[in-house]
């Protein structure tokens, strides 16, 4: 399947005929081979990878207890959810213009990746705590179960497939928000800036080269998120409620 997705991009190519709009597959690959061998395109695609997962973590963590919060206390919600979907309803461009005003410009993809995943994690946590079965609350009280039990055996159970389902919904808008805004914030190493640079330069092969760098890099977190998950619960005996497919049916 692959090779004649290649065969046709090579037929579009020769029908283009321009290099400056379509970079050839040779020239794509000799590109990617070239950074392969460049030492600062290591640290620019760690980088890139250390602020997504800073801002996704924070974000993730923020989200969850912002959602228990507001389950728990009307007060809570009748504050937060106008901010929630002021959040939801603003252009992320504007965001992350206002964050250039704001903050340092190596910090705007932490705090714009931060601030796209709290009301996705929000939503889901919340509708997650709130159809948690009430007759089973009943038992567990009437039964004066020790909150840690309870949190094991009703609460994580309860929730985990929300929390997976906005884990890796928020994680792959994580990446493109984290990556549209290293675009725009050009911080000194990062994978943003160097597609900023590569279009500034009208260099259409790095252009492809690293866009395709961006897709691989966000499958694989992806994929390690999902193996980190599974890890977890096997190490604190959780049950694993959602496969990689499922949490994807769940998020959309």
């Amino acid at each position: 399947m692959w090779l004649l997705y290649l065969v046709i991009y090579q037929l579009l190519y020769m029908l283009v005929d321009q290099d400056i709009l379509l970079a050839s597959p040779a020239q794509i690959i000799s590109s990617l081979v070239r950074m392969h061998r460049e030492p600062g395109f290591y640290y620019a695609a760690a980088a890139t990878l250390g602020r997504i997962v800073l801002g996704f973590v924070a974000g993730l963590t923020t989200g969850t207890i912002l959602a228990i919060l507001t389950v728990r206390f009307e007060l809570a919600k009748m504050m937060l959810l106008p901010i929630i979907q002021g959040i939801r309803a603003t252009p992320i461009a504007s965001f992350i213009i206002l964050a250039l005003v704001w903050i340092q410009g190596s910090r705007v993809p932490v705090f714009i990746v931060f601030l796209m995943v709290v009301p996705i994690v929000w939503a889901n946590i919340s509708e997650g705590i709130q159809q948690i079965d009430h007759d089973l609350l009943e038992m567990v009280h009437a039964y004066r179960l020790p909150f840690s039990r309870r949190l094991r055996l009703l609460y994580i159970p309860s929730v985990a497939p929300y929390f997976l389902s906005a884990a890796v919904s928020g994680l792959g808008f994580a990446w493109k928000a984290g990556i549209s805004a290293e675009v725009l914030s050009t911080p000194f190493f990062s994978l943003g800036g160097r597609i900023y640079e590569s279009k500034i330069y009208l260099e259409t092969a790095d252009l492809f080269a690293l866009t395709i760098v961006v897709i691989v890099l966000s499958v694989l977190l992806e994929k390690g998120f999902m193996k980190l998950i599974q890890r977890i619960s096997r190490h604190f005996h959780l049950p694993v409620f959602l496969t990689e497919r499922n949490a994807r049916g769940r998020a959309a």
